[in-house]
């Protein structure tokens, strides 16, 4: 397919079963976004510990134009379609204890989202949940902090291609959330109208980021961890990485100022000279540079000097999900203590 990328597949990506403990539970789950579909097949252990078996990313770009005609593109929605085909032969060859497909902003905000879910239902064999507002962002918060053990207190922002998820919490408990519509997608056909962008359209774009930051709160004395395609691609360009690694991106701390540096670089390029500077650019070329803008904007706006990077997102919280459903646990729902 056009724009697609193989992220990453282990051989052997289960925790082998011993004796005297319950075996993990493969869980699936397709996440399409504005941007990208990615597909992730995880071993959930009974205490929430999860281990990556497939990670698979394509980039069908749903959401383009959803914006401004408050539809998804037949063109759109036959890529998107085709992904999560591809995707569910990659998951009929293995064992699943349960397979999640859902959708967030761009399918949320479609007024023909309906037509998508019957036309992914008739060629997947799989129904299409649309996420919340409210439950992406808890589900977000919980599968970014699965990857950071023993965290107390975490703000966790998730740069969408529609919107921005900032979640703030101690432990496991959400305390805010908030579903701002800005993403790197949304601002980049709203605002940044030329390539590169003109200072009036930055400028634009950064009080159209700062108003809806207001909506946002950051927990005290808490750890910025950020999640999805912008903050993992920023941190490749400031490791100057040429090729994409999961392991590089796992934890790395980006600083204020190198978040500030790379955005002002990436606001003098065209995106065809973005695109040209790795591989892993495709697809996220013409709209990483509004990606950088909100994540250098809510840094500031929240007063943090440091954000930690982590791969995991809405998806490893759905395959928490997932496997507590499967285990016979209520899961928990996307409200919060305010």
């Amino acid at each position: 397919m056009n724009g697609s990328l193989s992220l990453l597949w282990f051989d052997d990506p289960l925790p082998m079963q011993t004796e005297d403990r319950v075996p993990p539970l493969s869980i699936a789950v397709i996440d399409i976004g504005t941007n990208t579909v990615l597909l992730l097949i995880a071993g959930v252990e009974a205490g929430g510990t999860l281990t990556t078996a497939v990670y698979e990313q394509r980039t069908p770009r749903l959401g383009r134009g959803v914006d401004a005609g408050g539809r998804l593109h037949p063109e759109s929605m036959e890529r998107a379609v085709q992904a999560v085909e591809e995707f569910r032969r990659i998951i009929a060859r293995r064992r699943r204890d349960a397979v999640a497909v859902f959708g967030t902003s761009a399918v949320r905000d479609a007024q023909n989202r309906d037509e998508l879910a019957s036309l992914m239902l008739a060629r997947t064999g799989f129904p299409l949940e649309v996420l919340s507002g409210n439950d992406e962002a808890l589900w977000t918060y919980r599968g970014a902090i699965s990857g950071v053990p023993g965290i107390a207190a975490a703000t966790v922002i998730d740069i969408g291609g529609g919107s921005t998820e900032i979640t703030s919490g101690t432990g496991r408990r959400v305390t805010s959330s908030a579903s701002l519509n800005i993403g790197s997608v949304r601002l980049t056909e709203r605002l940044l109208l030329h390539d590169p962008p003109l200072r009036r359209e930055t400028d634009d774009a950064r009080s159209t980021i700062r108003r809806a930051l207001c909506s946002a709160a950051a927990a005290p004395g808490s750890l910025l961890v950020a999640v999805a395609g912008t903050a993992t691609t920023l941190a490749l360009l400031a490791q100057k990485r040429p090729e994409f690694s999961i392991e590089a991106v796992s934890g790395y701390v980006l600083p204020l100022h190198t978040v500030s540096e790379l955005r002002a670089s990436l606001e003098r390029r065209s995106s065809r000279a973005i695109r040209g500077m790795a591989p892993y650019m495709e697809g996220r070329h013409d709209i990483i540079t509004a990606g950088a803008l909100i994540l250098e904007e809510a840094m500031v706006h929240f007063g943090f000097e440091r954000v930690l990077v982590s791969e995991r997102g809405v998806r490893y919280g759905v395959a928490l999900r997932e496997a507590e459903r499967v285990r016979g646990r209520a899961p928990e729902q996307g409200k919060t203590d305010q």
